[in-house]
This record gives structure tokens, C-alpha cells and sequence, in this order.
């Protein structure tokens, strides 16, 4: 007789006899343990792993840095002895006033450390974009969860929301509701003024407008679940429709949840570069890599600076596609039929 076992491997173990080769066990893989073999496979998104990786943790070790003297984003060295620029307000030196002192020149106008200001900026652009992922995941998956599940009237409510949403000029809106809506914050809300009340705002605008998309994943995966056995059960048993919601359905969600995340979060940093060249997100002299791109800009067409506009543009790519890449690389890994 035949018998034929799916995602399962014959493994040789150890026997207490002392004959291993005389005993054989069929140890079954869970699908969390194949999804993981199958991404350590992908070479491209185990190198995106490591650029993502290092990405965090150079953001997490920049503030600890920056207290211990070994970054130095904010000191000027424009004037006096310690004067790094010439008379045109440009790095002096070569390739923008490199040295062991500051490994990616100096900041033109200004004079501070490019290294520092750009390493710095990654933990304020990396928490902005990981709030706003946040707010839009929660956003997501509660009203995907509740519309893929509730059907009918409230179903057809959140996705004609969703339509709206998808609709309005964002970048648009941002502008013209920037003004407004930090006072609202500040007054109403008690967010200090300044960055922590402009950062709160990019976090909502973000995350408010970016959560539909997410909304219509979850939606369809829920309404396969919904269909499912265990949910039948928990329905007939009474369970509230929180329980079902959170404790029946959202744990089988967790595969587009992580997908949606790695592929939300490059948006999100994008975004954040690109409403700091707008001037709506934190302003100077707290960098982000938006603002310091943006204040690189202006001295793009100047070869003592080019290094200066150059690193913070090549570090958002790198940045952006790695999220990519490995976004890309859990969903084939999770599903095994799809393809890149």
C-alpha cells in the first residue's frame, strides 16, 4: 500500500539503541517553517533583508550616537577657525570637503557633518513612516475586516468610503490642509507646536489616505474565510462579533498583514521625502532624509556638492527598493503559486 504525505520530509533520528540508520520518523514542516525555507531561497530578498535590517538599526542606534558626541548633525562650520567652506558658501575640498573628520563632506552653507545629518535623519523619517504605516494598517484591516465580513449595507458604506478616499488629490490636499490642520492639533489636541505637531500631521494624512488599499486586500481575504468551518462554528456557538472579528478571523490574516506592511512602509518613506521637499513635514534644522535632500537640491548643479545631493537621493533608492524587494519576496514565500 501507497501512502502519500503532503509537506512532509523523512528525517533519520537518533535511536537510543545505538542503530540510526535502523529507525525512521516522519517529522511534518509547518507551513510558517516552509514559507521561511522557501524565502531563505530567494537570494534577492535575503540581500533586501540585510539592507532592511541594517536600515533599522542604524536608525535605532542614531539617537545614542548623536548623545554620545559620535554623530554631530546640528554643529555649524561656517565661520571662524573651523570654517569648512569658501567664499561661495560651498564645501572646500574636493568631493565636498571630505575627510576622516566627515566621511560624506560637509553641508553646503552651513557646514554641518553630511554623514550626521543624514544618518540622523533616518530614525525621524523611519518613525514617521512607521506610525503612518501603522495608522493605515489598523485603519485596513478593522474596516476590511468588518466589510468582508458584514456584507450588505455596511459593506457597500466602507467601499464607497474607500472610492471617496481613493479619489481626492492627496498631495493636494496636503497643502491646502497643512496650515489648518497642525493649529487643529495644537489647540484641540495638545500636540506641542512645531515638528511634533507637523510630524503627527503627516502621520494621520498619510496612514488616513493610504489605508484603502490595504482595506480591499483584507476585504478579500475575509470573505473566503468567513466561509470557513471554524467560523460557522463560532457563529452558531453565539461568539460576539468582536470575537469573530479578532479572535477567529484576524489571526488567519496575518499574511497580507505582514505583505501590506513591507509594501506600505517604502510609500510611506517616499511620502515623507516628498512632502518634506513640499515643506509640510519636520523642518530644518531636525533633518530627515526629505528636508536634507530637498536642502541638497539647490546645490545639485555645483560639483564641490554633488556628494551631498548625490548620498541622501542613492540612500532613499536603496532604502525604497530594498522594502520592495522584500515585500515581494514574503508574499511569494507565503504563496507559494505566485509569481514576481
Amino acid at each position: 500500500m501507497t501512502t502519500t504525505v503532503s509537506n512532509l520530509e523523512t528525517e533519520h533520528l537518533p535511536d537510543p539503541t545505538g542503530h540510526p540508520d535502523e529507525t525512521a520518523k516522519v517529522a511534518g514542516k509547518s507551513p510558517t517553517r516552509l514559507a521561511v525555507e522557501r524565502f531563505r531561497k530567494d537570494k534577492l530578498s535575503m540581500i533586501a533583508f540585510v539592507i532592511v535590517a541594517l536600515y533599522l538599526l542604524a536608525a535605532l542606534a542614531a539617537p545614542f550616537l548623536v548623545k554620545f558626541g559620535v554623530l554631530d548633525p546640528f554643529t555649524l562650520h561656517n565661520s571662524g577657525e573651523g570654517n569648512l567652506l569658501d567664499e561661495n558658501t560651498l564645501p572646500a575640498g574636493k568631493w565636498g570637503g571630505m575627510s576622516w573628520d566627515h566621511p560624506l563632506g560637509v553641508e553646503p552653507g552651513a557646514g554641518r557633518d553630511a554623514l550626521s545629518r543624514m544618518w540622523y535623519g533616518i530614525t525621524f523619517s523611519l518613525v514617521i513612516a512607521m506610525l503612518a504605516t501603522l495608522v493605515a494598517l489598523v485603519l485596513g484591516v478593522v474596516l476590511g475586516i468588518i466589510a468582508g465580513f458584514s456584507r450588505g449595507w455596511l459593506d457597500m458604506i466602507i467601499g464607497r468610503v474607500i472610492d471617496l478616499t481613493l479619489a481626492f488629490p492627496q498631495t493636494l490636499m496636503l497643502l491646502a490642509l497643512s496650515y489648518t490642520a497642525v493649529a487643529f492639533l495644537v489647540e484641540y489636541v495638545h500636540i506641542p507646536a512645531g515638528n511634533l505637531a507637523q510630524g503627527a500631521y503627516v502621520v494621520l494624512v498619510l496612514g488616513i489616505f493610504g489605508w484603502p488599499s490595504i482595506a480591499r486586500i483584507i476585504r478579500g481575504q475575509v470573505l473566503t474565510i468567513r466561509e470557513r468551518e471554524f467560523v460557522d462554528a463560532a457563529v452558531l456557538l453565539g461568539a460576539s462579533k468582536g470575537r469573530i472579528y479578532f479572535k477567529e478571523i484576524l489571526p488567519n490574516l496575518w499574511a497580507p498583514v505582514l505583505v501590506s506592511f513591507t509594501l506600505f512602509m517604502p510609500a510611506a518613506i517616499s511620502a515623507e521625502a516628498a512632502l518634506s521637499y513640499l515643506g509640510v513635514s519636520i523642518k530644518p534644522p531636525t533633518p530627515t532624509l526629505g528636508n536634507v535632500l530637498r536642502d541638497a537640491l539647490q546645490y545639485a548643479h555645483a560639483s564641490e556638492a554633488f556628494i551631498y545631493f548625490f548620498a541622501p537621493a542613492f540612500l532613499i533608492c536603496i532604502i525604497v527598493v530594498s522594502f520592495n524587494l522584500l515585500g515581494d519576496g514574503i508574499r511569494d514565500a507565503l504563496d507559494p503559486k505566485s509569481s514576481r
